[in-house]
């Protein structure tokens, strides 16, 4: 069985709920990623803010990227899966959901991300062309 923690990229770089979204696209930009944890004062996983947020709810809706916190684009409890999940698990999570990438926890705490890159890298041609299909719905 291949887990999430098999497959996760480990130790996620977050966001602060109160961060602006500028530093937020700047932290992208210096990590290559396209999208961000974002973590209440409480240390609480609120969200996922990714680049096309930033673009599409924020500065598209004319809302300033300096002064904006993350926290407005964080639309509830995101989609987790824990890493002891079987992979086919988050699959079905990311095809449900219709999301690219999952926080993983351990114990309630954030450990890694599995994102559609480490599907394509670690599964079949498959398994990763089914589920990018149906993600891209």
């Amino acid at each position: 069985m291949t887990t999430a923690r098999d497959i996760m990229t480990p130790t996620p770089r977050c966001i602060g709920e109160n961060d602006s979204l500028s530093i937020a696209a700047s932290v992208m930009s210096d990590l290559d990623v396209g999208a961000l944890p974002i973590f209440g004062e409480d240390r609480s996983l609120m969200g996922m803010v990714t680049d096309r947020d930033i673009v599409v709810d924020a500065v598209a809706l004319g809302l300033d990227p300096e002064t904006t916190p993350t926290r407005v684009l964080a639309k509830g409890p995101p989609v987790t899966v824990r890493t002891t999940d079987d992979v086919t698990i988050a699959l079905e999570k990311m095809r449900e959901h219709q999301v690219r990438r999952l926080p993983v926890l351990e114990d309630g705490k954030l450990v890694g991300i599995l994102s559609q890159a480490d599907v394509a890298r670690a599964l079949s041609a498959e398994q990763t062309g089914v589920t990018v299909e149906q993600i891209s719905r």
